[in-house]
């Protein structure tokens, strides 16, 4: 066992999530979100929307799809295609040769106690049953052992921050091998952790996101047509930020993602309904995926090129 890697569920009061109140009915992403803003602590959301800084790529990332999403001065469109047979539109794709049930999974995202008391067990659970991949990351609130057992059918990757201490990160990469986790996301943009301001302000101290070969992990969506040209259909490039909409989906996969992840909107459908209002977002957007997929006259997800979207110059 490494206990360096994993807090204890005794969490402070102020972070314990509030009991979810009557049922409402949720129509889109943003939905789970205003929910999951009013039954959290305040320390507890700001963690979770926090970003470092200014936030300027959390920011600018949401900010590139709300605006129909832009790519070099241009404007990204859905082009709509009719009369096309879509009677039976299949969203199922594949990610290292893994079989998912849609091009949408789960990104690494700690601490998910801090949202739900079973945190990164219920969100593995929603995983398995929706039939995506789910990336444990290295600061899960469950131990690794009690994620795998809870779904043990579920496709799992690990998020590795390689820890100065090799060995230690050995014995955590054969720990997570032995557990059925089927590959390595390493973490190698944050040499230094960023100046989280909100978590300084609350007080919040929570110390204690090998594919490298295989894929490009890409966080800008304005830089996507261009890592996707020099991979040169190399690796499979895969999209996390800012991701809220099946249309964001789609244009994602047009422009040459394999797939997408989503981070926070898991977080917010987890301070919702635990994995029952994961399984609930992960379903809106699928569902929004598969009718975006029919507009655009796509059977399937290996139709989608870059005939489905249109540019026009801002």
């Amino acid at each position: 066992m490494l206990p360096f890697f994993f807090l204890s569920k005794q969490l402070p009061d102020a972070l314990i999530p509030t009991i979810p109140g009557p049922e409402m009915p949720l129509a889109c992403l943003t939905d789970f979100r205003a929910l999951a803003q009013e039954r959290l602590p305040k320390s507890t959301w700001d963690f979770i929307e926090g970003g470092a800084d200014d936030s300027f790529t959390r920011d600018d990332n949401i900010a590139a799809f709300k605006r129909k999403l832009f790519v070099a001065e241009h404007r990204i469109r859905l082009r709509p295609r009719y009369l096309k047979n879509v009677v039976n539109v299949d969203t199922r794709t594949t990610i290292q040769g893994e079989e998912i049930t849609a091009p949408i999974c789960i990104s690494p995202t700690g601490f998910h106690c801090l949202v739900w008391p079973d945190g990164e067990m219920s969100t593995a659970r929603a995983a398995q049953a929706a039939g995506v991949c789910y990336i444990t990351s290295t600061f899960a609130t469950c131990a690794l052992e009690d994620i795998a057992a809870t779904a043990p059918r579920g496709l799992r990757w690990f998020q590795l921050y390689v820890h100065p201490d090799r060995q230690l990160s050995k014995q955590l990469v054969q720990r997570v091998e032995s557990l059925g986790f089927k590959a390595l996301v390493i973490t190698v943009d944050v040499p230094k952790l960023g100046n989280r301001r909100h978590d300084i302000r609350n007080q919040l101290d929570l110390k204690l996101n090998l594919l490298l070969k295989d894929f490009y992990w890409l966080k800008e969506i304005d830089a996507l047509a261009e890592v996707v040209a020099a991979v040169k259909g190399k690796m499979e490039v895969y999209l996390d930020g800012g991701i809220r909409t099946g249309n964001d989906v789609l244009k994602a996969l047009a422009l040459g993602a394999k797939c997408v992840f989503l981070g926070r909107p898991i977080l917010w459908g987890l301070a919702y309904k635990g994995e029952d209002g994961v399984k609930e977002l992960l379903n809106i957007i699928k569902n929004e995926f598969h009718t975006s997929m029919a507009l655009t006259g796509c059977q399937s997800v290996a139709e989608i090129s870059q005939d489905m979207i249109q540019f026009s110059r801002l």
